[in-house]
């Protein structure tokens, strides 16, 4: 199979080239029909826990607001990547432009931030559920969620913009072809045209803290909240505290282990093929079973999910 250096003119590129998944015409085919199948099933397995928090009155607390926002996170998320994807599966060339490499790059990490302040509010809801129950109304006000759900936003929009700006202005040379199928730091740093020391430590600097703050946020949340739990008297009262904490940690897990083995791993230089799969993982993977997590474990969700299909 020819490369896509020897295939295509470098001169005449004026952004990128997308790799992606080097595969011959039948499987670009293949993985199209199955990346297409599971962006939808993402979108309407997190937007049906958007209408079913929207529908029901009972949904209506701090918990499910949040999660709602996160599912609606989550649909940008996948969507700041899997489009243009599917695009590049059914191109010749891959090729991606400046502007649009730049602008995904943005959004992509934008939404990941988004997202790592989003776990961090709920595992801090629900803290204050289990450990003040009694005060939790009064602390964990509508007003309250909003300012959360907003800054949530705010930062997660705020965090990248700097070094991405940066990195933009760099000059970029050689076929420049990112053998990846997405605009990841690691590989656009590797085409500039001369190395950035300083913006690769600036870079590992905003990443680890970006990853470890609301990491450590979270791991403090739930040992008061195991804390809390285990001076519970009643076997009942531990398993519904279990169960009402339970998805959460199953999503942070899986989302956290894969985006510090990324980022965070002393082995930073990871072959592209492993980068492509864990990036492919945290990137669609979480966002697939995220909407699974929450149903199954959740009776509350479960039982206004089935009433929206009888409706």
């Amino acid at each position: 199979m020819k490369t896509f250096s020897s295939t295509i003119n470098s001169s005449t590129i004026t952004g990128f080239i997308l790799l992606g998944f080097p595969y011959p015409r039948e499987g670009q085919i293949l993985l199209f029909v199955l990346f297409f199948i599971v962006y939808l099933l993402i979108l309407m397995g997190n937007a049906s826990i958007i209408c079913a928090v929207c529908c029901d009155q009972r949904l209506h607390t701090p918990m499910y607001l949040l999660l709602a926002n996160f599912s609606f996170l989550e649909i940008w998320y996948v969507t700041s990547t899997v489009p243009n994807m599917l695009a590049n599966f059914l191109s010749e060339t891959k090729v991606i432009s400046f502007s649009g490499c730049f602008l995904q790059f943005y959004f992509f990490f934008s939404f990941g931030s988004t997202e790592c302040f989003f776990l961090a509010v709920m595992a801090f809801d629900r803290y204050l559920a289990i450990c003040r129950p009694l005060h939790y109304p009064a602390l964990m006000t509508g007003r309250l969620c909003n300012i959360l759900v907003i800054s949530c936003w705010v930062l997660g929009f705020l965090w990248f913009p700097v070094p991405i700006i940066i990195i933009s202005q760099m000059s970029f040379c050689g076929s420049r072809i990112i053998d990846h199928f997405l605009c990841d730091p690691g590989p656009l740093l590797a085409l500039a045209c001369s190395r950035a020391p300083l913006m690769e430590v600036f870079w590992t600097i905003i990443m680890t803290l970006l990853l470890v703050l609301p990491f450590l946020f979270i791991m403090a949340s739930y040992i008061l909240v195991l804390r809390t739990v285990f001076r519970v008297p009643s076997r009942d009262g531990q398993k519904k505290a279990f169960s009402t904490c339970g998805s959460h940690l199953t999503v942070v897990s899986l989302f956290y282990c894969s985006v510090m083995k990324m980022y965070l791993s002393p082995t930073s230089a990871h072959a592209a093929g492993m980068q492509k799969l864990v990036t492919l993982f945290y990137s669609v993977g979480t966002p697939l079973l995220n909407p699974v997590i929450y149903s199954l474990r959740n009776k509350d969700m479960k039982n206004a999910l089935l009433k929206i299909l009888r409706t």
